[in-house]
Protein backbone atom coordinates (compact mmCIF):
# COMPACT_ATOMS: atom_id res chain seq x y z
CA UNK A 1 0.00 0.00 0.00
CA UNK A 2 1.26 3.67 -1.08
CA UNK A 3 0.29 6.67 0.56
CA UNK A 4 -0.05 9.52 -1.63
CA UNK A 5 0.24 13.55 -0.45
CA UNK A 6 0.13 16.78 -2.18
CA UNK A 7 0.07 20.02 -0.41
CA UNK A 8 1.81 22.21 -3.19
CA UNK A 9 -0.55 24.63 -3.19
CA UNK A 10 -3.89 25.55 -1.36
CA UNK A 11 -4.94 22.54 -3.40
CA UNK A 12 -4.64 19.40 -0.98
CA UNK A 13 -4.70 15.81 -2.53
CA UNK A 14 -4.39 12.50 -0.44
CA UNK A 15 -4.62 8.37 -2.19
CA UNK A 16 -4.24 5.48 -0.69
CA UNK A 17 -2.91 2.94 -3.97
CA UNK A 18 -2.30 -0.98 -3.63
CA UNK A 19 -1.13 -1.06 -7.32
CA UNK A 20 -4.20 -2.53 -8.55
CA UNK A 21 -6.65 0.29 -7.60
CA UNK A 22 -6.75 3.86 -5.71
CA UNK A 23 -8.68 2.37 -2.86
CA UNK A 24 -9.61 6.32 -1.39
CA UNK A 25 -8.95 9.53 -2.48
CA UNK A 26 -9.44 12.97 -1.17
CA UNK A 27 -9.19 16.36 -2.31
CA UNK A 28 -9.84 19.70 -0.99
CA UNK A 29 -9.24 23.25 -0.72
CA UNK A 30 -7.80 25.09 2.36
CA UNK A 31 -7.42 28.52 3.47
CA UNK A 32 -3.72 27.60 4.04
CA UNK A 33 -4.51 25.72 7.14
CA UNK A 34 -2.24 22.91 5.84
CA UNK A 35 -0.59 22.30 9.05
CA UNK A 36 -3.89 21.85 11.04
CA UNK A 37 -6.02 20.03 8.57
CA UNK A 38 -3.50 17.19 6.76
CA UNK A 39 -2.33 14.65 9.49
CA UNK A 40 -6.68 14.55 10.67
CA UNK A 41 -7.67 14.36 6.71
CA UNK A 42 -4.66 11.28 6.59
CA UNK A 43 -5.80 9.50 9.66
CA UNK A 44 -9.82 9.72 8.23
CA UNK A 45 -8.60 8.71 5.18
CA UNK A 46 -7.13 5.18 6.55
CA UNK A 47 -10.29 5.27 8.81
CA UNK A 48 -12.65 5.45 6.10
CA UNK A 49 -10.40 2.47 4.29
CA UNK A 50 -10.22 0.04 7.25
CA UNK A 51 -6.36 -0.13 6.91
CA UNK A 52 -3.54 1.13 9.22
CA UNK A 53 -0.30 3.62 9.04
CA UNK A 54 1.68 -0.12 9.92
CA UNK A 55 0.08 -1.25 6.16
CA UNK A 56 2.40 1.20 4.01
CA UNK A 57 4.68 0.19 1.61
CA UNK A 58 5.67 3.45 0.05
CA UNK A 59 5.06 7.00 0.47
CA UNK A 60 4.37 9.72 -2.41
CA UNK A 61 4.95 13.47 -2.31
CA UNK A 62 4.61 16.01 -4.43
CA UNK A 63 7.31 18.18 -4.92
CA UNK A 64 6.45 21.70 -6.20
CA UNK A 65 6.69 23.91 -7.80
CA UNK A 66 3.91 25.40 -5.19
CA UNK A 67 3.69 27.56 -1.50
CA UNK A 68 6.97 27.87 -0.29
CA UNK A 69 5.10 26.81 3.37
CA UNK A 70 2.91 24.51 2.07
CA UNK A 71 5.22 22.36 0.46
CA UNK A 72 7.37 21.99 3.32
CA UNK A 73 4.48 21.01 5.71
CA UNK A 74 4.15 18.54 3.35
CA UNK A 75 7.35 17.11 2.58
CA UNK A 76 7.96 17.21 6.46
CA UNK A 77 4.94 15.05 7.48
CA UNK A 78 5.86 12.16 4.66
CA UNK A 79 9.50 12.05 5.85
CA UNK A 80 8.68 11.96 9.30
CA UNK A 81 6.28 8.99 8.29
CA UNK A 82 9.20 7.56 6.24
CA UNK A 83 11.84 6.94 9.09
CA UNK A 84 9.15 6.08 11.60
CA UNK A 85 7.68 3.36 9.47
CA UNK A 86 11.05 2.74 7.64
CA UNK A 87 9.64 2.93 4.20
CA UNK A 88 11.25 4.13 0.82
CA UNK A 89 9.77 8.02 -0.54
CA UNK A 90 9.37 9.18 -3.84
CA UNK A 91 9.19 12.66 -5.32
CA UNK A 92 7.11 13.36 -7.98
CA UNK A 93 6.90 17.21 -9.77
CA UNK A 94 3.79 18.66 -8.81
CA UNK A 95 3.32 19.41 -12.61
CA UNK A 96 3.71 16.14 -14.24
CA UNK A 97 0.65 14.87 -12.00
CA UNK A 98 -0.98 17.24 -13.69
CA UNK A 99 0.41 16.83 -17.14
CA UNK A 100 0.09 12.91 -17.39
CA UNK A 101 -3.53 12.72 -16.93
CA UNK A 102 -4.25 15.00 -20.27
CA UNK A 103 -4.97 13.04 -23.44
CA UNK A 104 -2.09 12.88 -25.81
CA UNK A 105 -1.73 15.28 -28.20
CA UNK A 106 0.10 16.69 -31.06
CA UNK A 107 0.06 19.92 -29.51
CA UNK A 108 2.15 21.32 -26.37
CA UNK A 109 0.88 21.57 -23.27
CA UNK A 110 1.31 24.16 -20.79
CA UNK A 111 1.13 22.84 -17.12
CA UNK A 112 0.91 26.13 -14.76
CA UNK A 113 -0.37 26.21 -11.28
CA UNK A 114 -0.84 29.83 -8.95
CA UNK A 115 2.48 31.38 -7.61
CA UNK A 116 1.03 34.36 -6.07
CA UNK A 117 0.54 38.42 -6.67
CA UNK A 118 -0.86 37.07 -10.34
CA UNK A 119 2.01 35.05 -11.34
CA UNK A 120 2.17 31.29 -12.44
CA UNK A 121 4.01 28.71 -12.07
CA UNK A 122 4.87 26.97 -15.74
CA UNK A 123 6.46 24.01 -16.87
CA UNK A 124 5.76 23.18 -20.79
CA UNK A 125 5.00 19.49 -21.92
CA UNK A 126 5.49 17.66 -24.85
CA UNK A 127 4.17 13.96 -25.93
CA UNK A 128 7.31 11.84 -26.36
CA UNK A 129 7.61 8.16 -26.95
CA UNK A 130 3.95 7.99 -26.03
CA UNK A 131 3.59 10.36 -23.01
CA UNK A 132 4.02 13.77 -21.68
CA UNK A 133 7.48 14.75 -21.05
CA UNK A 134 8.68 18.19 -19.53
CA UNK A 135 10.22 20.25 -21.67
CA UNK A 136 12.22 22.14 -18.91
CA UNK A 137 12.17 23.62 -15.26
CA UNK A 138 9.61 24.94 -14.35
CA UNK A 139 9.06 28.88 -14.58
CA UNK A 140 7.45 32.06 -13.33
CA UNK A 141 4.91 33.89 -15.64
CA UNK A 142 1.65 35.28 -16.12
CA UNK A 143 -1.35 34.47 -18.06
CA UNK A 144 -0.69 37.21 -20.32
CA UNK A 145 2.77 36.88 -20.86
CA UNK A 146 1.60 32.85 -21.65
CA UNK A 147 -0.77 33.74 -23.97
CA UNK A 148 1.45 36.06 -25.92
CA UNK A 149 3.86 32.73 -26.33
CA UNK A 150 0.33 30.95 -27.89
CA UNK A 151 0.76 31.01 -32.00
CA UNK A 152 -0.36 27.37 -32.49
CA UNK A 153 -2.61 25.49 -30.91
CA UNK A 154 -1.77 24.68 -27.42
CA UNK A 155 -3.56 22.81 -24.24
CA UNK A 156 -3.18 24.90 -21.51
CA UNK A 157 -3.77 23.47 -18.29
CA UNK A 158 -3.45 23.97 -14.16
CA UNK A 159 -5.05 26.42 -11.79
CA UNK A 160 -6.60 29.73 -13.56
CA UNK A 161 -8.84 32.04 -12.68
CA UNK A 162 -11.94 32.79 -13.89
CA UNK A 163 -10.37 36.47 -15.18
CA UNK A 164 -7.22 34.09 -16.74
CA UNK A 165 -9.45 30.93 -18.56
CA UNK A 166 -11.00 34.04 -19.76
CA UNK A 167 -7.83 35.49 -20.84
CA UNK A 168 -6.85 32.64 -22.74
CA UNK A 169 -10.47 32.13 -24.56
CA UNK A 170 -10.14 35.22 -26.28
CA UNK A 171 -7.64 33.19 -27.94
CA UNK A 172 -9.49 29.94 -28.64
CA UNK A 173 -8.52 28.94 -31.97
CA UNK A 174 -4.78 28.07 -30.55
CA UNK A 175 -5.53 27.99 -26.72
CA UNK A 176 -7.09 25.36 -25.74
CA UNK A 177 -7.82 25.39 -22.29
CA UNK A 178 -8.61 22.30 -20.45
CA UNK A 179 -12.02 22.31 -18.19
CA UNK A 180 -11.80 23.11 -14.46
CA UNK A 181 -12.75 19.21 -13.38
CA UNK A 182 -9.83 18.11 -15.96
CA UNK A 183 -7.18 20.84 -14.37
CA UNK A 184 -7.57 19.46 -10.57
CA UNK A 185 -4.92 17.51 -9.84
CA UNK A 186 -5.51 13.79 -8.36
CA UNK A 187 -3.36 12.64 -5.60
CA UNK A 188 -4.29 8.62 -7.49
CA UNK A 189 -2.17 9.99 -10.36
CA UNK A 190 0.34 11.06 -8.12
CA UNK A 191 0.00 7.77 -6.78
CA UNK A 192 0.36 5.62 -9.84
CA UNK A 193 3.35 7.70 -10.69
CA UNK A 194 5.60 6.98 -7.84
CA UNK A 195 4.37 3.27 -7.78
CA UNK A 196 5.69 2.90 -10.83
CA UNK A 197 9.14 4.13 -9.69
CA UNK A 198 9.10 2.24 -6.50
CA UNK A 199 8.70 -0.89 -8.19
CA UNK A 200 11.54 -0.05 -10.45
CA UNK A 201 13.57 0.67 -7.42
CA UNK A 202 14.01 4.03 -8.04
CA UNK A 203 13.23 5.99 -4.79
CA UNK A 204 14.38 9.22 -2.91
CA UNK A 205 16.40 9.63 0.12
CA UNK A 206 14.42 11.11 2.69
CA UNK A 207 17.24 12.95 4.26
CA UNK A 208 18.06 15.12 1.25
CA UNK A 209 14.67 15.22 -0.81
CA UNK A 210 14.20 18.38 -1.13
CA UNK A 211 11.36 20.81 -2.73
CA UNK A 212 11.15 22.24 -6.35
CA UNK A 213 10.95 26.16 -6.11
CA UNK A 214 10.86 28.65 -8.67
CA UNK A 215 13.58 31.49 -8.77
CA UNK A 216 12.11 34.60 -8.80
CA UNK A 217 12.98 38.43 -7.50
CA UNK A 218 10.62 37.97 -4.62
CA UNK A 219 9.21 35.04 -2.76
CA UNK A 220 6.20 33.74 -3.77
CA UNK A 221 3.40 34.12 -0.91
CA UNK A 222 2.02 31.40 0.74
Amino acid sequence: MLLAVDTSTRYIGLALYDGSAVVSESTWQTQNHHTIELAPAIQALFARSGLAPTQLEALAIALGPGSFTSLRIGLSLVKGMALALHVPVVGIPTLDILAVAQPLQDAPLAAVLQAGRGRLALVWYAVQEGGWVAQGAPVVTTAEALRGEISKPTLVAGELSAEERQLFHRKWRNALVVSPAGCTRRPGVLAELAWARWQAGDVDDPATLSPIYVHVSEAIPD
